[in-house]
């Protein structure tokens, strides 16, 4: 697999290298030794959930409160979507700053996102599916949610009709007003809470 980091700082890509034959492919999702070689600290996996969202579904934008803060690995593996990643950690030199990646099931790219990046991404098909490793377990009210249609932030969705939104998604704030109201986490938090990688045999999780 091809693991680059984006331009939002600490956010990669995971480009699986398929091993194509007669019967179809093979090819490896995730490797957790080569990951934690990239992002320079441990990742471990303790909640796995899914979405399923008809075309023109958008979802987020959508972060997490520390703690318990809560890691994310995001792949499709059912239709297609194009996702946005933002940098919400106040104090970050890449505050603001976005990527724009699409995603689809026949690709296979994933997406890690640290504690502190905003993620929202729109359906290009109807049943699409995405899968998401988590580094924590889903705690209620941990979810910060910012307006995806921020026109400060200027996300580039080239959407073709209205988006299909949640109520809570369509009422977030703007990034700027988060910001103010405090209740965006710290670079410094986020860079706190990561744990070291470990030794050989002290492995759990993948």
């Amino acid at each position: 697999m091809l693991i680059t980091e984006t331009a939002v700082p600490d956010v990669f890509r995971i480009d699986p290298q398929p091993l194509p034959d007669h019967r179809g492919r093979f090819y490896e999702a995730l490797r957790r030794g080569p990951l934690e070689a990239a992002v320079g600290h441990a990742v471990e996996i303790r909640q796995v959930h899914c979405t399923v969202s008809g075309r023109n579904v958008l979802r987020g934008l959508h972060a997490t409160t520390l703690p318990p803060g809560q890691a994310k690995i995001l792949t499709c593996v059912r239709g297609a979507v194009l996702t946005m990643v933002v940098d919400m950690r106040v104090g970050s030199p890449g505050f603001g700053r976005y990527e724009a990646v699409r995603q689809d099931a026949g690709a296979g790219t994933a997406l890690y996102l640290p504690d502190g990046i905003g993620l929202g991404y729109v359906a290009l098909a109807d049943d699409t599916c995405m899968n998401y490793l988590c580094t924590e377990e889903y705690v209620p009210g941990m979810v910060i949610d910012v307006d995806a249609l921020d026109p400060e932030l200027g996300l580039p969705w080239e959407l073709t009709g209205k988006p299909v939104r949640s109520a809570r998604d369509a009422a977030a704030p703007s990034l700027r007003a988060a910001a103010s109201a405090g209740i965006l986490p710290t670079y410094e938090d986020c860079l706190r809470v990561r744990r070291p990688v470990p030794a050989a045999g002290e492995r759990t999780g993948i």
